[in-house]
């Protein structure tokens, strides 16, 4: 077995489990996804031999975080390191402070969430393009969204891009940054050290601004970062958006695309996204297609989801063209 410093967060919670007996574990997994319990079960089966001291060892960090959780819910994470450097020496305390930065439950810029996009935008529009992007990427995507629709031209897909390609960030960094907004706030934030950003932020974000300026974002991360682009856009629009499209779009899409393909893609949607289909259909064209539907048996689920691509592709690029409309935050329709 190893060490303990060196033992994974999966096979800690093993041998707690093990430790705190079947009756206790059994409780805990109802509190756990399947996938939480296949992958725990599978990791206590590995386990060969667990030593006293390994078990002592594994038991002494789970109170200890389970009493710095406690300390931070009263009084958030400073309170909790004071507490805990008076308990067991500063050294000690930032350990235990150090395990929980991964799962700490309270995210920074709390406040900034809660408040108008607009006095955020006059907080950070001068900052620079990674500290905006930071900013944003904590903020709910439609604050994000108003707030990158408000930028110049020329910074959109600049910050768009440094979103997608963030990942975690250092807790000093954080900390500096946030101290600038509870200045301008005169407020308190409250302070975490998750990772934030990615490309499904960006994606969320792009989802709420208008159409204008996605297309602006869009056109010039494919110029820096083809790839990038390509990622995000078919993150934008999945198959099952369809459902909203309005009717003469949808009737666009189903005589665009290739039926077997309409018809792989169905196989496996949602009672909603069949209904909106058909619905748009001839009443003997839907009934053709639930028959071949029915014939066609069991199906490979790769194939189902090349197929849901290519319909996706397509309304995408009849979506350019002008034929098809895709309702985004900020478009205003006119009937």
């Amino acid at each position: 077995m190893a060490l303990p410093s060196t033992l994974s967060g999966r096979q800690k919670s093993a041998i707690l489990l093990i430790a705190l007996g079947t009756d206790i574990a059994a409780e805990i997994y109802k509190h756990l996804s399947e996938e939480e319990v296949e992958q725990l079960s599978l990791e206590i089966a590995n386990v060969q031999k667990v030593s006293n001291e390994e078990k002592q060892n594994v038991l002494r960090e789970f109170h200890e975080i389970c009493i710095a959780q406690e300390y931070i819910s009263k009084g958030g994470i400073h309170y909790a390191k004071d507490v805990l450097e008076k308990a067991y020496g500063e050294e000690k305390a930032i350990e235990i402070i150090n395990r929980l930065t991964s799962t700490l439950q309270v995210r920074p810029f709390d406040l900034a969430r809660k408040s108008d996009p607009s006095q955020i935008m006059n907080f950070i529009q001068n900052e620079h393009p990674q500290t905006i992007a930071l900013v944003l990427s904590y903020l709910q995507p439609e604050q994000a969204a108003v707030i990158l629709s408000e930028l110049p031209d020329e910074m959109q897909a600049n910050i768009a891009r440094r979103i997608a390609l963030m990942e975690s960030t250092s807790p000093e960094v954080l900390k500096q940054v946030e101290h600038v907004l509870e200045q301008k706030l005169s407020t308190t934030f409250s302070h975490d050290y998750t990772e934030a950003g990615g490309v499904e932020t960006v994606v969320n974000i792009l989802n709420g601004v208008d159409r204008s300026t996605e297309k602006t974002i869009l056109e010039s991360l494919e110029i820096e970062d083809p790839e990038l682009a390509e990622e995000v856009k078919k993150r934008m629009f999945v198959f099952e958006d369809i459902v909203n499209l309005d009717n003469r779009s949808i009737q666009r899409v189903i005589r665009e695309v290739d039926h077997n393909d309409l018809q792989l893609a169905l196989k496996v949607a949602s009672e909603e996204v069949k209904d909106v289909i058909f619905k748009n259909m001839s009443k003997r064209m839907a009934e053709t297609f639930q028959e071949d539907m029915e014939y066609m048996g069991p199906v490979r689920l790769r194939d189902v989801e090349e197929a849901q691509t290519r319909i996706v592709s397509t309304i995408r690029r009849l979506e350019e063209l002008g034929e098809v409309i895709i309702v985004r935050g900020g478009d205003d329709l006119v009937v």
